[in-house]
């Protein structure tokens, strides 16, 4: 049997995604020795919708990734269908937020915040399946096991603390008896790209407004989506939010249908297509947890960070690696066994507070649009007062400045602080 090659490392990050990669960068720019292992190699593909909203650019921002060059395209809003109306909406102004969003591919995206955590000290290691996590007497995760390269070579990563950004599957969370939970929605992302005109569209496209294939032709709540690439292609596609209803549609039925209301010269058809129709999950509302036990911290979608108002992932993703990265950090500066894993154990206290409140007003939101009737009266009567689509979006988006804000901010604040967390 061959003997499995040993490395060690302060942190081990699992998965270079936008979770991973945000942790790695905070932890190496700390100055620790951080490893990532990703099992693919960059570029890879993605299942994401490709949008940014104002929550992300800040985040990116205060990572110090520059979006203004090449491959950034900004984009100033949403324009948003239902109820047969249309209403093209900016984003809000805020002081604690941009005033944009932005689009940019999973495949090029994904790349270059990978290239940015190594650029801070980081050591990306593709091509490198974590199989199981190393663990002491006592239980505790003390690294992980691996195979590398294609001939699948044993290896062996050993760090004080790992960091799970693995996504849906959390492999190692699973490890440790943190499942995912079934009483928090699943939803599912299916997107493909196409040659179109709306490429350098200003505002981004939602709906809302899924109807199921079959006799009963039930809406399924969920949203679809046209946003311009700005590369001549436009990412379509739709976010089902729960898929406990409506998990028999034919999912390319339900994407041509929708598609299919737009005029055939908006290059949104089947003949359009450049590339395959793909799917992936979206974990919701904390739905794995606790999000550290026994010298494990998860991350981004493998803690379940999707938003359920929007189905919007990336931005927590990235706080969330954050947040891990902090925990990790202090509690690697703790003077004593106890004072570290009192540090560890504030960072799922801290994941709660700051985004669970919002989730579970998200998880009253998936309710709502299984409504049909109720979602297309409000949307019918909503996109018609301007004031009230932006309150909505502000919402939506956990978009807002607080009780330092406007009248709408002072008055989500209030909401926020009513509502228990998830």
């Amino acid at each position: 049997m061959t003997q499995a090659a040993e490395h060690r490392a302060d942190v081990v990050v699992v998965g270079a995604g936008p979770a991973g990669s945000s942790a790695a960068w905070h932890l190496a720019s700390a100055g620790l020795d951080v490893a990532v292992l990703e099992k693919a190699e960059f570029p890879r593909e993605k299942v994401c919708g490709d949008g940014l909203t104002p929550r992300g650019v800040k985040a990116l921002t205060d990572m110090g990734v520059d979006t203004s060059g090449p491959g950034w395209v900004r984009r100033r809003g949403l324009r948003v269908h239902g109820g047969g109306r249309i209403a093209e909406v900016d984003w809000p102004r805020l002081d604690s937020w941009p005033g944009h969003g932005l689009v940019r591919t999973r495949k090029e995206m994904d790349a270059l915040l990978a290239e940015h955590a190594v650029g801070a000290g980081a050591r990306l290691v593709t091509g490198t399946t974590v199989t199981e996590p190393l663990l002491d007497d006592d239980g505790r995760v003390t690294g992980v096991q691996a195979q590398a390269g294609g001939d699948r070579e044993p290896v062996t990563w050993r760090a004080p603390l790992v960091v799970s950004a693995e996504g849906l599957s959390g492999r190692l969370a699973k490890s440790l008896g943190l499942l995912r939970r079934t009483d928090r929605p699943l939803g599912v992302a299916v997107r493909r790209y196409v040659t179109s005109r709306r490429t350098h569209d200003d505002y981004l496209d939602i709906a809302f407004d899924l109807t199921a294939e079959g006799p009963s032709r039930d809406s399924m709540p969920g949203y679809g989506w046209i946003f311009g690439m700005g590369d001549g292609t436009a990412n379509v596609g739709y976010g089902l939010l729960d898929t406990r209803r409506g998990t028999g549609a034919d999912r390319r039925a339900v994407l041509r249908r929708w598609l299919d209301l737009f005029p055939d010269e908006e290059g949104l058809r089947e003949e359009d297509a450049v590339s395959p129709l793909r799917g992936a999950g979206l974990p919701m509302a904390l739905s794995r947890g606790p999000a550290y036990t026994r010298g494990l911290l998860l991350a981004g979608d493998t803690a379940g960070t999707v938003n359920p108002c929007n189905g919007e992932g990336i931005s927590y993703a990235l706080e969330s690696g954050r947040m891990a990265a902090e925990a990790a950090i202090a509690a690697l500066a703790a003077p004593s066994a106890d004072a570290r894993e009192a540090a560890l154990e504030r960072y799922p206290v801290r994941l709660r507070e700051e985004v669970g409140r919002h989730h579970r007003l998200g998880m009253g939101f998936l309710a709502l649009l299984a409504r049909p009737g109720v979602v297309r009266l409000a949307t019918a009567r909503g996109l018609r007062r301007p004031k009230l689509v932006d309150g909505a979006l502000r919402l939506m988006g956990n978009l807002t400045d607080g009780r330092d804000g406007d009248a709408v901010d002072r008055a989500l604040a209030v909401l926020l602080r009513l509502t228990p967390a998830v």
